[in-house]
């Protein structure tokens, strides 16, 4: 562990060895709560970078009925049979999806 710079001084207990459990059950109060802290910060982060912002420019499809054209945005995949995906036919962005995120681990992983 490294240090972390927290310091805790008590001086309310009659012993020194009084001052020193209170001393480290004030320390280990501290660490916790620095912990949970940091846990919940990065829960926050990753929750942040998973919601869209909601503008126009965040938008995740594109249909054109006059070209029978969808285009997901998020992966860049462009399909010409816009019919067949509005019955429900999505598998092609499914496995495009499912490409572009293991890709996206890949790289954050090495």
């Amino acid at each position: 562990h490294k240090p972390t710079g927290l310091v805790v001084m008590c001086q309310t207990e009659r012993s020194q060895l009084g001052n020193k459990e209170k001393a480290m059950d004030m320390m280990r109060t501290k660490l916790y709560d620095e912990e949970v802290r940091k846990a919940e910060e990065a829960i926050s982060h990753k929750r942040k970078s998973l919601v869209s912002t909601g503008d126009r420019s965040a938008k995740i499809r594109t249909y054109n009925y006059p070209q029978g054209r969808v285009t997901d945005h998020r992966i860049g995949v462009t399909v010409y049979n816009l019919d067949n995906v509005l019955n429900g036919d999505i598998q092609e962005f499914i496995d495009a999806l499912q490409f572009a995120e293991n890709a996206e681990k890949l790289a954050t992983e090495s």
